[in-house]
């Protein structure tokens, strides 16, 4: 009698998790998924993460490939149902401030004013940052970057209080090294008018092989989101910054070109990782053009 409560009690609570992530869904997308999509495409992910014991993951994926509405729906959830807590640092808060990647772009290369690339963020910072979740050492101060502005704003975001499990999400996150054949084959305009003696190139690479490998490993599993393919992001992108531009009423936002033009500077990385961590990740998602996951693959 016992079990059977339990089991009962058990698919009552995965139901109202599934009524929970749907309601959440359609306020932070304004799209409607179905209750089956849900218990097939995300409880799969939720129950990953809290039966591997693990406390730390990396989510990985393109821009606007929707990292932050998956992180967004865990982070609330684990609380509700889990009773766990999760600290969740995005990769692009650590980026270094403009003037700092401004004397960067000087003494190393013109490229590197652009944020994105390994490279141009504070990984000492985001280290100290993973030490003190470590040691259970609050509170925590995370910066905030303005991508609008293109800087980091003076004021923090405050932990106070102990986080259960920690996500690091981030475009990048878990990229290996790029191989050399890949990384000197020319596959934009930028790469060929702006980066011809490979200079740049050979810097993010030889950041991701040492700082961003160190920081990578960290980490205990990686979960990976797939994009169907690297023209899709254009148009994702473009979605994310007129989002950005309503929320804080502004009109610094990027036009298409722009955009098309900052997104070059991560499709040699993108690719990349399309080509290496399927494989890799210890979970990968595959995303279609609208979004939506088609796919959900669990590595061992």
């Amino acid at each position: 009698m016992i079990i059977n409560k339990y089991h009962i009690n058990n698919i009552f609570m995965s139901q109202k998790l599934i009524i929970s992530i749907q309601k959440q869904l359609l306020e932070l997308t304004h799209k409607n998924f179905s209750l089956k999509y849900i218990e097939r495409c995300l409880i799969p992910i939720f129950e990953y993460i809290n039966n591997s014991k693990k406390k730390k993951f990396l989510i990985s994926g393109s821009q606007g490939i929707g990292k932050s509405t998956l992180v967004e729906i865990l982070k609330k959830n684990f609380k509700i149902f889990y009773q766990k807590k999760i600290l969740i640092l995005s990769l692009d808060d650590y980026y270094l401030k403009k003037n700092q990647r401004l004397n960067l772009s000087k003494n190393k290369h013109p490229l590197l004013s652009t944020r994105g690339v390994p490279g141009t963020h504070d990984i000492k910072k985001l280290r100290n940052d993973i030490n003190s979740f470590d040691k259970s050492k609050y509170p925590i101060n995370i910066p905030i970057f303005d991508k609008l502005t293109d800087d980091r704003l003076t004021k923090n975001k405050k932990i106070n209080s102990h986080t259960d499990i920690l996500i690091l999400e981030g475009w990048c996150c878990g990229c290996p090294p790029i191989s050399k054949n890949f990384l000197y084959k020319n596959i934009n305009k930028l790469e060929k008018e702006k980066d011809v003696k490979k200079i740049w190139r050979d810097y993010f690479n030889k950041e991701l092989k040492n700082n961003y490998y160190q920081l990578f490993d960290k980490f205990d599993k990686l979960i990976y989101l797939e994009p169907p393919s690297f023209s899709f992001i254009l148009n994702w992108r473009l979605k994310q910054e007129k989002t950005l531009a309503r929320k804080h009423n502004s009109d610094a936002s990027m036009n298409k070109n722009e955009i098309a033009e900052f997104i070059s500077h991560y499709e040699k990385i993108t690719k990349w990782m399309m080509k290496i961590l399927p494989a890799k990740a210890n979970i990968c998602i595959k995303i279609d053009r609208n979004q939506k996951i088609i796919k959900l693959k669990i590595n061992k």
